[in-house]
């Protein structure tokens, strides 16, 4: 049965299939290269980390992976899984870990899902996961593509699934549809609570380029924190 918003509308569920682009600008052969030969190394499912980790924090839509790589060092024993589809995204990460002449550096309590982080979802235990990040997702503003947004009802239940009780979803958005969006969603839930919501950037937010970019354009950005019950 499809849920419905705070105006009594029903909405899509979500549909099984990813949208958006894949793919940029042509890669470089180095970025090439470094897909066939080093992503498999960070590739999660598949590759674990190199720790033991105390807990599995989770990112979806991992953009520039500039905020995945500031958690992960600021929070060594924890493992963190970034999934992000976008291969330009994936390469500039993996052109970083190699840079030309050196060796590859893999950290060990990162790792890299290159496919639907919502499959990825489905797929872990119940309670495996004690954060998720979700920073300045995609929009999708038109009205009729709300089933394409990651914030939906429907994904709320998969990630009150997993989270563990008293696990927290960050969530950070520029784009005013969108954060109405959050706010509505999720005034209807039951398995989340606001623990806090604020226009200025926590102090341990690591910084991004789209919030560095909407901040230029500006655009003010809002951050949630949400609890699992």
């Amino acid at each position: 049965m499809a849920a419905d918003d705070a105006a009594g509308r029903a909405l899509k569920p979500p549909p099984d299939r990813l949208y958006g682009r894949a793919r940029g600008h042509a890669l470089r052969a180095r970025q090439e290269e470094l897909i066939e030969t080093l992503l498999p190394r960070l590739r999660w499912p598949g590759q674990d980390f190199a720790i033991a980790p105390r807990e599995l924090w989770l990112e979806v839509g991992a953009g520039g992976f500039e905020h995945a790589e500031a958690i992960a060092a600021a929070n060594p024993d924890i493992g963190l899984v970034a999934c992000e589809v976008f291969v330009n995204c994936i390469a500039s990460l993996l052109s970083r870990l190699a840079p030309e002449g050196a060796e590859p550096t893999v950290p060990p309590n990162l790792r890299v899902h290159d496919d639907d982080a919502r499959a990825l979802l489905r797929g872990l235990p119940a309670g495996s996961v004690s954060r998720l990040f979700l920073m300045f997702p995609d929009p999708w503003p038109k009205a009729r593509h709300a089933k394409r947004r990651f914030v939906h009802p429907a994904i709320l239940a998969e990630v009150a699934r997993v989270l563990r009780p008293g696990g927290l979803w960050r969530i950070a958005s520029d784009d005013p549809t969108y954060q109405q969006w959050v706010d509505e969603v999720f005034s209807n839930d039951v398995t989340f609570s606001l623990l806090n919501k604020t226009t200025s950037r926590p102090d341990d937010w690591p910084a991004t380029r789209y919030e560095a970019k909407a901040t230029k354009a500006g655009r003010q950005s809002h951050y949630w924190t949400f609890v699992s019950k």
